[in-house]
């Protein structure tokens, strides 16, 4: 028996953390695989936590304080669902809309390099917008390995490839790789938590692979409050220090930690982007 721990988190967006459910509930799973979902309601005053326990009593609540955001409430789904044992454990953005099929593909190429490479690795599902079916999310490559946090978009329609920064909407972690590096590090609030993931796992010596085709649908989010030349200064520079802005702290420590003394350039850049946002749009 293959057993899977998915991990979410949620804060008010009942509708669509329910539709998630569903659609994981709709998974066409292969046989001897089980899901086991454990839900972090970070603080919901919107009744998701009740409608969850209602619609679905098998799911796993737990309750938040509100001010957990994505990383700490992953973390906090992550260390319950450890508790038990899984083979896997799924990372589930609730605004993501699952393809049947979605669970059977990560699962196939996780195997598949299993039985390659004899090591475990991580695979990374791509998604893309529900009307115009562009990508948006999944896996990247880095453009310099030690000096770039960015990347390219990977993807392929029909096998996998390798990847070495993940997004973390829909990503399958064996259990090998989380008893080697652990949780989501406790350095981040909301952002930077998955692709400082990635990139220990990589220095760790495991490899990320990205599932063909989308497994899914999620639509890009808007620009950034923090850089968009539509919010007041005086907001651009409170959102550049908070957890749903830039998080300029957390962010240096993630560039400290993956680029060297690159960092100085991010550093730097950050404030640029953030008190010009109209010249670094034309300089773009």
């Amino acid at each position: 028996m293959q057993r899977i721990a998915v991990l979410i988190t949620c804060h008010n967006r009942k509708d669509k953390t329910l539709k998630c459910l569903e659609m994981l509930s709709s998974q066409v799973l292969p046989s001897q695989v089980e899901l086991q979902v454990y839900l972090t309601d970070d603080g919901c005053t919107d009744g998701t936590g009740d409608a969850v326990r209602e619609q679905f009593p098998d799911v796993n609540v737990i309750d938040g304080d509100g001010d957990l955001y994505w990383c700490g409430g992953m973390r906090l789904a992550w260390a319950e669902a450890a508790k038990s044992d899984y083979n896997y454990y799924l990372w589930a953005n609730d605004d993501t809309h699952f393809y049947p099929d979605c669970i059977k593909k990560l699962l196939a190429v996780a195997e598949e390099k299993l039985a390659e490479k004899s090591k475990p690795c991580i695979v990374v599902g791509s998604v893309c917008d529900l009307k115009t079916g562009e990508w948006t999310y999944g896996g990247r490559q880095r453009r310099r390995i030690g000096k770039d946090i960015s990347g390219d978009k990977v993807f392929s329609e029909k096998t996998p490839v390798k990847c070495d920064a993940i997004n973390g909407n829909c990503v399958l972690v064996p259990k090998e790789i989380f008893e080697t590096i652990g949780n989501l590090s406790s350095d981040y609030t909301h952002c930077m938590g998955d692709h400082d993931y990635g990139f220990r796992a990589m220095q760790a010596g495991f490899e990320i692979w990205v599932a063909p085709g989308f497994i899914g649908t999620c639509s890009k989010n808007p620009l950034a409050a923090w850089s968009s030349p539509k919010t007041p200064l005086f907001k651009r520079l409170r959102l550049l220090y908070s957890p749903k802005g830039l998080a300029l702290k957390e962010y240096i420590t993630f560039c400290k930690r993956h680029t060297g003394m690159n960092w100085i350039v991010y550093w730097l850049k950050a404030h640029l982007k953030t008190i010009f946002p109209q010249l670094w749009k034309l300089k773009k």
